[in-house]
């Protein structure tokens, strides 16, 4: 085929072929009958023909289309298929031929019947997480490898898709854009684009390649993880043989509109691909122009296509996207993505040799520079200090030789509550140096000046840009190596680049630094001293040692955690400077980095730290304010230095005061981590031997769940105390005293579900009636979280007879407590003495103090009432817009979304809620689930959280959800 033939076939419309049209083709040539549905295409017609027991793919094409070409599909899906991989089979007709050529109303053309593969292609999912990424670059790959070996007359047919026919498809199809600003885009890109793929293309391989391993050619179903499965590869119309890499290339593109807008995210199918099928250099060079070419002649071509065909709805659906990929592949420099894509294979550009540079500052002596470390972990950042404006700036200023350094991740440059990563790695060096100190070329160059009042040496293949230089020079001068530039305004900006047209910025994000620094060498060797920063150690290693040396059981959030180093409010910061929104971190109360608690606890630790048999002023005042936050008749305080102490002396105490050894526990709750707090807790989340290896003394019983227990509703509480009295009245029968029954007022490990309205005060009356005690739990869901009540136990209208306290108690330092009354307390005093060496120590006692001031200054239990009702209601709205919310439970800052399948059958669902938790994290958030089913978000944020975050955080899970999880 000429290439003039191929531009008037890349214009024709479709066939004009009716569905009655089309269902007498089938009838006549294969004996069928059934249903016909339009399928999307651009040139072609295809339908889904169902004849009620079989389905089909009906594809009809113009008669002009060479019967070798569409021989060589067939033989390349037959060539697949003995090769192991999922494609369709050629049905052949009532005549026994597999390719017909018939007309229809003058119309010649050709069709064919091919078996329909049942799943989902995945045009239409809008995020595509990073092993989904892989699984297109892998299946790719396959295919390629697969096809290498592949042959026939066929392949050697000139396509309008083929990337070796851009340029003329271009040239010939740039006037259909109407829009002057678009046309100039396309034709720059495209120009750029095939001007690099010229500098490789004679050494790039080729071979048969499907050339449209798209999203919409590959038909997936998801598994009982749901993750996605590959059924199958369709639409072999684009075989050909051409450039190996060109095939990487259209998938690539393809997958530019599932990645929210940034082209790095479609590095893992490449490096998928390159570890299945490894790449030359001139394949890695070649990809990204390829890239650019395809999208250029994609939105060309849809162009085109919809002038002749205006009502072709296919194409008009997917323009949005084409143009979407257009924009993409654009949206960075070809030279960024050329370093990306060669780190993603292993073959990173070489780098740039300046041992022969001249000094930048020649009168300054190098070695006088002190490099200021402006950090993460940065000693100069206190108390959220580096969220002041020009804070990087006055901390280089106060040195009369200061110096940043290149490659730091800055602190400065984090950002609370954003989806995206921030730019925080320092692409240059910023100094502080004496006003007027000489300013050199370091090498020869032509003098560029930038609209930011910048200067731009241009050298051979190193460009030097500078700001706060004084210069009298014109543009475009050129300088020897060692001629005066200028003088210094006191701070001066340095940043090389190896890439002579590109403006880099002064920052890059942590996942396109790599990229970025490759493209920006160090100054080092034009300022004469070290001002790299230390690179920072791979988490991945950090990962490893941890699992070397620390139990296993001890488990970590997220299967690749990033290293989170530093904190300040309710964020989380790792040693990249991303910020984490902290929607889990129960303890910290008060926030990460508080200044007080810093405070009291370095004081404190100054002057003495023991254990509570000493005497000292502290235990006393702390006690006394504990007990005056109790409801009357509680006298007592034991201080201890976590939840499970607190719940396991609480036994101790329920023991000793009943004399009986059988407590009640509800069932899916969590109580700790001792031998008598595990045996009591029953959540099998936790422990999934939970319910068959209960001791003969813990007798669990129903758990009140309003939402998806046995009783529903807020009148179900008779239902659940028919359990309990049951349950009472068989140890009675046995002749066993009950010791106690041990309950969080809100049902905690359930999502912070309220318990069902006089729950607790029919339990607690049937307990005492046979001489136990009952211990509310208030570990987690006390001390003001709720809101609305300081206690959990408040909103039930009780009083317990134990109470037990950890968690935000000292924001972080280990404290826990149980305040009861003086009876119960000294029933324990027969069987010996009790301490907790952390629990009341000077420390602790100061901090917990410390703690309770803070709440009350800073009004946090109003906080969490105020902010968390509006959390509550921006939660409630989530289940209008999304069926997978079933319910939102609790609180205050003490909530849980709930995710199930089925509002009616409450079916669990486990694995889009682990899905959600991972999506969350990439946009910044951490989030984990918990319940028994592991399907409901634990949202038990820091009470320093603000509305701002509140919104930031429903508004990521109302994304992720419309992304179909």
């Amino acid at each position: 085929m000429s290439l003039a033939t191929l531009i008037h076939r890349s214009c024709q419309p479709s066939p004009a072929v009716s569905i009655a049209q089309a269902q007498a083709l089938v009838q006549v040539h294969y004996g069928l009958r059934g249903t016909l549905t339009p399928l999307g295409s651009q040139q072609d017609l295809n339908f889904l023909l169902d004849t009620g027991d079989r389905r089909f793919v009906l594809k009809i094409c113009h008669g002009e289309y060479a019967t070798p070409e569409l021989q060589a599909q067939h033989a390349a899906l037959g060539h697949l298929r003995a090769k192991g991989l999922p494609a369709p089979d050629v049905r052949v007709a009532c005549s026994g031929a597999d390719l017909l050529s018939d007309t229809v109303d003058g119309q010649a053309i050709k069709l064919r019947l091919l078996d329909y593969i049942e799943g989902q292609p995945l045009t239409r999912v809008l995020h595509f997480s990073a092993p989904m990424l892989a699984n297109m670059g892998r299946l790719c790959a396959e295919v390629d490898d697969a096809l290498a070996d592949f042959d026939h007359p066929g392949l050697d047919r000139v396509l309008q898709w083929d990337p070796r026919h851009a340029h003329a498809m271009v040239a010939q199809l740039l006037p259909v854009l109407a829009d002057a600003e678009r046309r100039s885009q396309v034709a720059d890109a495209a120009a750029q684009a095939l001007e690099r793929l010229a500098a490789v293309a004679h050494d790039l391989p080729s071979q048969a390649v499907h050339l449209d391993i798209t999203d919409d050619n590959s038909v997936w179903h998801r598994d009982a993880q749901r993750r996605w499965q590959l059924n199958g590869l369709i639409d072999f119309g684009d075989l050909v043989r051409t450039w190996r890499v060109a095939d990487l290339s259209v998938t690539c593109a393809a997958l530019l509109h599932h990645v929210g807008g940034d082209p790095f995210a479609i590095l893992p199918a490449i490096s998928a691909y390159h570890a299945r099928n490894p790449l030359a250099r001139a394949e890695a060079l070649a990809l990204w122009p390829l890239v650019v070419a395809r999208a250029a002649v994609l939105v060309l071509s849809s162009e085109q296509q919809l002038s002749v065909a205006p009502g072709n709805d296919y194409i008009g659906d997917n323009i949005a996207h084409e143009w979407q990929i257009f924009d993409v592949a654009t949206c960075v420099p070809l030279d960024l993505m050329e370093a990306a894509i060669l780190q993603a294979v292993g073959q990173p550009l070489q780098p740039v040799d300046l041992a022969g540079c001249l000094p930048l500052l020649p009168d300054l002596d190098a070695t006088a520079f002190q490099t200021v470390d402006l950090g993460v972990l940065s000693e100069h950042f206190i108390d959220g200090n580096w969220q002041q404006p020009g804070i990087d700036e006055r901390l280089l200023g106060a040195h009369a030789q200061g110096s940043s350094l290149y490659g730091q991740y800055r602190l400065s440059r984090t950002r609370i509550d954003c989806a995206t990563e921030p730019e925080t790695c320092a692409l240059h060096v910023e100094l502080s140096v004496p006003a007027g100190a000489r300013v050199q070329a370091p090498f020869p160059g032509v003098l560029r000046r930038t609209a930011d009042a910048g200067l731009w040496l241009v050298g051979d293949g190193v460009s030097l840009h500078l700001w706060g230089v004084e210069s009298e020079l014109a543009a475009d001068t050129p300088l020897a190596a060692g001629q005066g530039l200028g003088t210094s305004s006191g701070a001066l900006l340095v940043q090389l680049c190896r890439a002579e047209e590109i403006s880099p910025p002064l920052f890059a994000s942590p996942s396109r630094s790599a990229a970025w620094l490759a493209l920006c060498p160090s100054p080092r060797p034009l300022l004469g001293f070290d001002c790299d920063a230390p690179a920072l150690a791979d988490p991945q290693a950090l990962l490893a040692r941890r699992e070397a040396s620390f139990a296993r059981s001890q488990k970590h959030y997220y299967e690749a955690p990033p290293q989170v180093e530093r904190g300040w409010r309710n964020h989380l910061i790792d040693m990249q400077g991303r910020s984490y929104l902290d929607m889990l971190n129960n303890v910290a109360v008060l926030g990460h980095g508080h200044p007080r608690m810093a405070a009291v606890a370095a004081r404190q630790w100054s002057l003495l730290n023991t254990n509570s048999r000493f005497h000292y002023a502290g235990i006393v005042e702390f006690s006394e304010r504990l007990l005056a936050l109790a409801p009357p008749g509680f006298d007592r305080v034991f201080l201890v230095n976590s939840g499970t102490e607190a719940n396991d002396l609480a036994i101790r105490l329920a023991w000793a005061a009943s004399g009986g050894r059988d407590m009640l526990s509800v069932l899916e709750a969590y109580h700790g981590w001792s031998v008598a707090t595990d045996a009591i807790s029953t959540s099998i989340a936790d422990n999934p031997q939970a319910l068959s290896t209960r001791p003969d003394w813990v007798h669990p019983v129903t758990a009140p769940n309003t939402y998806r227990g046995a009783f529903r509703g807020p009148d179900s509480a008779a239902g659940y105390v028919r359990d309990v009295e049951q349950t009472l009245a068989s140890l009675v029968a046995q002749h066993r005293q009950v010791a106690g029954f041990i309950c969080e007022p809100v049902y905690g490990n359930a999502g912070g579900i309220a318990l069902p309205p006089g729950y607790l005060e029919q339990v607690y009356a049937r307990v005492r009636a046979l001489g136990g005690v009952c211990i509310a739990d208030e570990v987690q869901v006390g001390y003001g979280r709720l809101g609305e009540y300081f206690w959990g136990f408040e909103e039930q209208g009780v009083v317990p007879d134990i109470i037990t306290m950890a968690k935000g108690m000292g924001n972080g330092q280990p404290l826990g407590a149980v305040i009861t009354r003086r009876e119960i307390a000294e029933a324990l005093e027969a069987e010996g003495y009790f301490f907790s060496s952390a629990g009341g120590s000077p420390v602790s006692c100061q901090v917990g103090m410390a703690v309770l001031d803070v709440m009350d200054e800073e009004r946090l239990w109003d906080n969490a009432r105020e902010v968390g009702g509006h959390f509550k209601a921006r939660l409630q709205a989530l289940a209008a817009r999304h069926p997978l919310v079933g319910a939102v439970h609790g609180s205050g800052f003490y909530l849980g979304l709930e995710l199930v399948r089925n509002r009616d059958t409450l079916e669990p669902a486990t694995e889009e809620t682990a899905l959600l938790c991972q999506r969350l994290r990439e946009l910044g958030i951490f989030m984990q689930p918990t319940g028994d089913y592991l399907n409901i978000l634990k949202i038990k944020p820091p009470m320093v959280t603000t509305r701002q975050s509140v919104d930031f955080f429903v508004d990521c899970v109302d994304k992720v959800l419309c992304e179909d999880i």
